[in-house]
């Protein structure tokens, strides 16, 4: 009887590449190698920024007739329009500083993306994108919280007791997103970062420490995060010496997070951090202010200022996160009306543009579905719809730039399906 060969068949090679692909129902990160160098950043705008200001469909006329003196004019070359992108869409003249970025091929869009719960409440909306569960209003750790789980044990920087976060957060006290048993690092907004509290005065630190000089979980946890706020704080005074930085229903929208004026100095504090500590590989940056009801502008006015406070972070960012595997993500809980209002605003609304900033995106284009602002075509008549659930997007990311395995985004996204229309947003 002759003896099995030690070296498979043509059919099993290819019954082994069926199976393997199935289980993700398209090509994935099986034949990929772990790629434990990435680092993702995620920007979330708090309140529903206006994603067809940001990204102008100036190729269709209902674009206009929806929103007659909100639109962006269409692009003449004078930099007080919208800036050329292809023939359906142009950038905010505010966003200028990112036109090289999208020409170099290093940013993309999703224009259509966002929770698939059509929920109109900042509140449960954000609860949703931060949990990683549209729909689920009971508590949960935060994804981001869950992904640093997974991550933590293929990083061999070493992990010190102060140090051994893998996640940051710059500018909210609990972001939910980061919630959970992972441990984090958290950092005040703006100029109180740099501020060592009442841990700078010495009597008072030594009368806390003393305090709190147990070995009990909660004295081992409090001095850690004691030591932690005043490296922190001493490092980014450090940094930042020389640089010369200096309505009740949009604070809540706002959920905690600082203005859009101050991310640039919130983004300029968490590149330090993550460039001085390589094991963080998790950034979480917000900003409020998005909530646009009234005297919303369109080439100027309040929301072009905050669009180019966002240019300024996001430049910035890409100044410290432009290694081979460093994502940018920019998102919001949902997106805005496609008619403006009577106070020359827009109303809370569903899809949105999602941005994504890397080296291995495939930037200077847009992916996914567009089928435009015709009434048929919109959510409940009014607003973008969402042709692509934002855990889809963020699996692809995760997929590309960091190896995730399908079995890992399952447990950040429960219940998500993967998106075969999105398989050229990342590059291999």
């Amino acid at each position: 009887m002759p003896m099995p060969s030690p070296f498979p068949t043509r059919r099993q090679v290819l019954q082994t590449l069926a199976c393997s692909t199935a289980a993700w129902v398209s090509p994935m990160t099986w034949a990929q190698s772990a790629r434990t160098d990435g680092r993702l950043v995620l920007v979330f705008l708090r309140g529903a920024y206006d994603g067809l200001s940001a990204l102008v469909p100036y190729g269709d006329a209902n674009y206009y007739a929806l929103r007659p003196s909100l639109a962006l004019p269409r692009p003449d070359g004078t930099g007080q329009t919208a800036l050329k992108l292809d023939d359906t869409f142009g950038l905010h003249p505010a966003l200028a500083p990112l036109l090289p970025l999208w020409n170099q091929g290093v940013l993309g869009v999703a224009p259509c993306a966002g929770s698939p719960d059509s929920t109109r409440s900042h509140f449960d909306a954000q609860h949703h994108w931060e949990i990683g569960v549209p729909g689920k209003s009971s508590n949960a750790a935060g994804w981001l919280n869950t992904l640093a789980h997974i991550r933590a044990p293929a990083l061999e920087t070493p992990a010190p007791e102060a140090t051994k976060s893998i996640a940051i957060g710059v500018g909210e006290a609990n972001p939910q997103i980061l919630a959970g048993d992972a441990p984090v690092q958290l950092i005040p907004k703006g100029r109180a970062a740099t501020r060592q509290g009442a841990l700078g005065d010495e009597r008072t630190r030594e009368a806390v420490m003393r305090l709190y000089g147990g070995q009990d979980a909660l004295s081992q946890a409090f001095r850690a995060g004691a030591d932690s706020r005043m490296q922190t704080a001493q490092m980014l005074s450090g940094e930042m010496a020389g640089s010369g930085m200096d309505t009740r229903e949009m604070q809540a929208a706002n959920n905690g997070a600082g203005s859009a004026q101050g991310l640039l100095l919130d983004a300029q504090h968490l590149g330090t951090l993550m460039r001085q500590n390589r094991r963080l590989r998790l950034g979480f940056l917000s900003a409020g202010g998005w909530d646009t009801h009234a005297n919303q502008g369109n080439v100027t006015g309040a929301l072009a200022n905050n669009l180019g406070s966002l240019a300024a972070a996001l430049v910035q960012l890409r100044r410290d996160f432009s290694q081979a595997n460093d994502v940018v993500v920019v998102c919001s809980e949902f997106g805005r009306t496609s008619a403006e209002n009577g106070t020359r605003g827009t109303d809370h609304g569903h899809g949105n543009a999602l941005w994504v900033m890397g080296n291995r995106v495939h930037g200077g284009r847009w992916h996914g579905q567009w089928s435009g602002l015709a009434q048929g075509n919109l959510h409940e008549g009014r607003d973008l719809p969402v042709h692509h659930d934002f855990r889809a997007v963020f699996a692809q990311i995760l997929s590309r730039a960091m190896g995730l395995q399908a079995a890992d985004s399952d447990k950040l996204f429960p219940g998500f399906t993967w998106d075969k229309s999105l398989d050229g947003l990342m590059r291999a």
